[in-house]
């Protein structure tokens, strides 16, 4: 009966199934956000809807706790799921009304469940250390340019650069390239001429060296991860390989043994 159930939930069929489930959600949610149609006789089927489904997710974890055990609970993904849907199942009152929100992570389900979804998380993961001390450098670079624009621009602009907060802030939209040029440093140049060698080696540094750091790591990561599966991958198709041919050797040493005894016999 185990190994009914663990086929049934680890065929693609029902993952597929699960995906599927997911996106419906994500549109009911969606839906279940307008007002008109929550008041309206449309709202009653759209709570019936998420309930049937949260039922379903519900029933899917239990399946998966029965077939796994306790290694269900030693696998941060399979914990992820129970936590996101977990969360569906306790009441939103009014003393828990931030739950109703916490409901939406269950849509994260799809970075479990789809292969490529789950190598960029695991390269997310796998490069914190590297991206901790990339932003600490970003951080620095953000902290002696924000003291020097407070001290040349303040006098003039303190909307934009009128203490430490401010600057960082500006800086950051800089940083974004939003609106940089025409909205702060075109009326910065305009009172201070020589304010663009400033903004130009911020956004060099910043934007151009330090954000692609980011980028070359998490790409670097993910290049890791897919080396590593392809590796296991052809480590377990060679053990198998070796395992059949001891079976094969195994074997053909049984029938040599069972004519002798044969010939013994007659």
């Amino acid at each position: 009966m185990s190994s009914k159930i663990a086929s049934f939930v680890e065929s693609k069929n029902f993952q597929n199934f699960i995906i599927w489930l997911i996106v419906i959600n994500a549109v009911i949610l969606g839906v279940a956000t307008s007002k008109n149609i929550m008041n309206s006789d449309y709202g009653y089927f759209v709570t019936l809807f998420d309930n049937i489904i949260i039922g379903i997710f519900t029933i899917e974890i239990i399946l998966r706790i029965y077939v796994h055990r306790l290694s269900f609970f030693k696998d941060p993904w399979s914990l992820f799921d129970f936590f996101v849907v977990a969360i569906s199942l306790i009441p939103a009152n009014d003393g828990l009304s931030i739950l109703r929100v916490l409901r939406v992570l269950r849509l994260f389900r799809l970075l479990t469940i789809v292969p490529q979804m789950r190598v960029i998380i695991a390269a997310l993961i796998k490069v914190i250390p590297g991206i901790g001390s990339i932003s600490m450098v970003v951080l620095l670079f953000f902290y002696v340019f924000s003291i020097m624009a407070t001290h040349l621009f303040a006098e003039e602009f303190p909307i934009w650069f009128g203490d430490l907060g401010k600057s960082m802030f500006t800086l950051f939209q800089v940083m974004t390239l939003e609106s940089w040029s025409m909205g702060i440093a075109r009326p910065v140049i305009e009172v201070f001429p020589y304010a663009w060698i400033f903004f130009i080696i911020f956004i060099l540094l910043v934007t151009f060296i330090m954000i692609n750091l980011f980028i070359g790591i998490i790409v670097d990561a993910i290049f890791t991860i897919k080396e590593e599966d392809k590796k296991n991958n052809s480590d377990l198709k060679e053990q198998k390989e070796a395992t059949i041919e001891s079976l094969q050797i195994e074997v053909s040493e049984l029938k040599v043994i069972l004519q002798s005894i044969d010939k013994r016999i007659s």
